[in-house]
């Protein structure tokens, strides 16, 4: 079984800086477990700026959805991000938030058997302005759940605000 830190917070409160020191510190070649589906020009562009944020230590992989068809058995692992890869089933599941959480929690939890050292960005979107659409809204409510799910099984939980990790759970 996976032992979790979730590292969660707002759009650029430092979570992915955070996690990949804290991966950086735990192991001399992390693997980088990337889920973005690129969806536009600008998007492609912030890939390319977390891409040069990782040095020759790093293995990266990409997965859109299917993270556990790989083995990552005593590994460190930094899955950045969570809010990316519930968007792809989201979408593949024309925006049906009970099929999109069912599936994510099935794969998450098919993932999360393998014995690793997993760090899992998410963002806490409900924090912010409420969502003006129907279709926002049910996304923000499924990472919201999602993201619950999670942190019940993680081990440890930071929320980053404005740069700084405040730790939130510690386990046991």
């Amino acid at each position: 079984m996976a032992t979790i830190t979730l590292i969660t917070g707002g759009v650029r409160s430092g979570k992915s800086s955070f996690a990949q020191q804290l991966a950086e510190a735990q192991s001399e070649s992390p693997v980088y477990l990337a889920t973005a589906r690129i969806w536009d020009e600008d998007f492609a562009q912030r890939v390319k700026r977390h891409q040069s944020d990782r040095d020759g230590r790093w293995q990266t992989l990409e997965e859109e959805k299917l993270l556990s068809r790989h083995d990552l058995t005593g590994k460190t692992v930094l899955l950045d991000c969570i809010t990316l890869w519930l968007t792809n089933f989201f979408h593949d599941n024309d925006y049906q938030l009970e099929v999109a959480m069912e599936a994510a929690k099935a794969e998450w939890t098919k993932f999360v058997k393998q014995d690793m050292n997993l760090l899992v960005v998410s963002n806490e979107l409900g924090m912010g302005v409420h969502p003006e659409n129907e279709m926002a809204r049910k996304f923000a409510d499924l990472q919201g759940w999602i993201n619950q799910f999670i942190a019940q099984q993680a081990d440890t939980v930071y929320l980053m605000v404005s740069g700084i990790p405040v730790k939130i759970k510690e386990g046991a």
